[in-house]
């Protein structure tokens, strides 16, 4: 089990790179073959919409055939087979057709580890679990930043494209050899219930809209945004916005470890995950407010969203703490599906709105501005109607 949870957290590295290494990787792919920007958001909006959908299947799969079996052969197929996609694109279409058989191929990866951990482990210690694994797994986004931009540098997009692809499939493979199922619950009720049970569960509908829209900001802001923000408002090249995405990774998965103890020493999940994203929503106001007061002044506000935004899996455990056991996979991938969903919702809208508010606006400045507050208020409606949920069974 040990061997098979490693290669499972190696391979939630590499769903943390794919879902953020569009914003590195925006200048060359304008300048080779005229992708856009808006191009590009549409992109990652394919990843986060393919993905979200996916947690459907993935969660009955998961229930009833194990982890072993659906990790590895989407991760392989398509995982390996979008990022091959990927290094033949000669423009957005094939860019599009790659992202979204990357997001097929990574849907399964983190849910996987959460299946493992609900079935194996305590209730107790489920967002501490859950945080590290996003946390180890995080240094996906750190090499999604300067290290792929000197990367790209050195052998190119293409040959980097492609070796990722390799390595993918070798992951694939490493987790149909090690990964193993955990024992089946005996249950009267194991592989029955749907997602109706779920709704049916009123502690879920105050955290669901939150869920929905917390991973957004940090998401759409580190995986796309970021660069295009930078290059345009500062005149930073690859060097400088590799540089700030790294800080702003480096946040990200300082804060996934953050959030993972904090219920238990605090003795409250709900009022945890409230304050983090209330410092959240913080961050991106002072980004919208001042969006051009210096580029390191941006730089250590794009960190602090990113620090306070990782709020996932501590609003996962939230809601996990109500799902019974024999719906456990279904559960954590039905939570998935907002939390990804929304963001892709949001990131696939934001390139349409980028597009409108810099049509209008007098300066780069004022049209991020804009698409600061584009995010900015979904989470504020999100932390209001959060307000109304009930605290978990095991807090206090």
């Amino acid at each position: 089990m040990r061997e098979g949870l490693a290669f499972l957290v190696a391979s939630y590295v590499l769903s943390q790179f794919y879902r953020a290494f569009l914003a590195v990787l925006s200048p060359v792919l304008r300048a080779d073959i005229g992708v856009l920007p808006s191009d590009l958001a549409l992109s990652s909006g394919i990843w986060f919409l393919i993905f979200a959908l996916m947690q459907i299947p993935v969660g009955i799969a998961l229930d009833r055939i194990g982890p072993r079996l659906t990790v590895s052969l989407l991760l392989g197929l398509g995982g390996g087979g979008g990022a091959l996609v990927f290094s033949l694109a000669a423009g957005p279409g094939a860019i599009h057709v790659a992202m979204a058989l990357i997001g097929i191929g990574c849907a399964p990866v983190l849910m996987a580890s959460y299946y493992i951990f609900a079935r194996v482990y305590s209730p107790a210690v489920f967002g501490t679990l859950a945080g590290m694994v996003i946390g180890i797994g995080s240094l996906g986004n750190i090499l999604g930043a300067k290290p792929l931009a000197s990367l790209v540098a050195v052998a190119g997009w293409r040959e980097t494209l492609l070796t990722l692809s390799i390595v993918t499939v070798l992951v694939a493979v490493a987790l149909l050899a090690f990964v193993r199922n955990p024992p089946k619950p005996d249950l009267p009720d194991a592989g029955k219930g749907s997602l109706l049970d779920l709704l049916r569960r009123p502690e879920l509908w105050a955290i669901l809209p939150l869920m929905a829209v917390a991973y957004a900001p940090a998401a759409a802001i580190r995986g796309l945004w970021a660069g295009p923000y930078l290059e345009q408002v500062f005149g930073a090249g690859p060097d400088r916005i590799g540089t700030a995405t790294l800080v702003m990774a480096l946040a990200m998965v300082a804060g996934n470890f953050a959030y993972g103890p904090l219920d238990r020493l605090f003795g409250t999940q709900k009022w945890v995950v409230f304050g983090g994203n209330l410092l959240c929503a913080l961050a991106l106001g002072l980004l919208a407010t001042f969006p051009s007061s210096g580029f390191w002044t941006s730089a250590a506000l794009l960190a602090a969203l990113g620090f306070f935004g990782a709020s996932f899996p501590a609003i996962m455990a939230h809601g996990r703490s109500f799902f019974p056991a024999h719906l456990v996979g279904r559960g954590v991938t039905f939570l998935n599906m907002f939390g990804i969903g929304g963001a892709g919702l949001l990131q696939f809208t934001s390139g349409a709105f980028e597009r409108r508010a810099q049509a209008v606006a007098s300066s780069a400045a004022e049209g991020f501005s804009a698409l600061f507050l584009f995010f900015l208020v979904p989470l504020a409606i999100g932390l209001g109607l959060y307000l109304f949920s009930r605290d978990a069974p095991r807090a206090g």
